[in-house]
């Protein structure tokens, strides 16, 4: 299609000494300190598919993604107590309509807006992620579960299903500019394409995963998602049976093609627990 593009899209090259790849976040910047990450990329220029108008083909159990289209009550973006009074409900009851889930619990939202030469670090400041990433791996999920839900609950929900979900739209306007690309799971090797990678905090650790290249990645984007569309992206499930898909590498990309004087990107994700009975 004329609206498929190329991107330049980099891929983890995990450490040479067999050490765990880590990323050390908002750390002490000094000259003293420890370097911020262990890790290099490699850039390769992958076809990025556009899939407006076959959306259907793409589901949460099959491709790891799902695009609908739902405008949001709440429209400013400004303010995150506004966010969380008002567009944190709207999203669990989208979330649960979609999936049929009983129960959604958002632990937490970014907001990125794409600001050429600023850092990318601060966290009141987010850029677009410019590096193929699952936002979680298994245990990192279930530490997700024992952090957000109360201890009693905790060990009934681990064992049911349950998924990590993001729910990611553009705000203001369509986001042309540096769009999200998705990479199909049907087309992801998770023995051989996947790298965890430590999130290390001042006071806590993270893991998620980093994307070794594979030729066979069969990467999508909807072009020009307007902040009526909205992308459900799965991170983690819990069935890895090989029935379902379990995750879904994504990236913020450059497209090419993007038109001089195009307005930056701007969107927010959310990042939700899911439950189902």
């Amino acid at each position: 299609m004329a609206s498929d593009t190329i991107g330049t899209l980099n891929y983890l090259i995990a450490p040479l000494d067999g050490s765990q790849p880590y990323n050390r976040m908002y750390a002490d910047t000094s000259a003293t300190a420890k370097p911020a990450h262990n890790w290099t990329q490699e850039p390769h220029d992958m076809q990025v598919e556009d899939v407006r108008g076959k959306e259907e083909l793409y589901k949460l159990d099959s491709a790891g993604f799902q695009y609908g289209r739902e405008a949001a009550k709440h429209a400013s973006f400004l303010n995150d107590d506004e966010i969380q009074r008002e567009y944190y409900p709207e999203s669990i009851d989208l979330i649960k309509r979609v999936t049929g889930a009983t129960n959604v619990v958002i632990f937490d939202h970014t907001i990125r807006r794409r600001r050429p030469g600023e850092p990318g670090d601060n966290p009141q400041k987010r850029q677009p992620v410019s590096s193929v990433h699952v936002d979680q791996t298994t245990p990192s999920s279930i530490s997700r579960v024992r952090r957000h839900l109360p201890p009693t609950e905790v060990p009934s929900l681990l064992r049911r299903r349950f998924q990590i979900i993001n729910i990611w739209r553009p705000i203001s306007h369509a986001a042309v500019d540096w769009p999200l690309a998705l990479c199909d799971f049907r087309s992801v090797d998770v023995e051989k394409d996947l790298i965890p990678v430590a999130l290390l905090f001042p006071d806590r650790e993270g893991e998620t995963f980093g994307v070794k290249y594979n030729s066979n990645h069969q990467w999508k984007y909807m072009k020009a998602m307007t902040p009526e569309e909205f992308v459900l992206i799965k991170c983690f499930d819990s069935i890895q049976d090989g029935s379902v898909a379990r995750l879904t590498p994504h990236t913020g990309f450059q497209d090419p093609k993007t038109p001089e004087g195009t307005p930056l990107r701007e969107s927010i994700e959310l990042r939700a627990l899911v439950f189902y009975d």
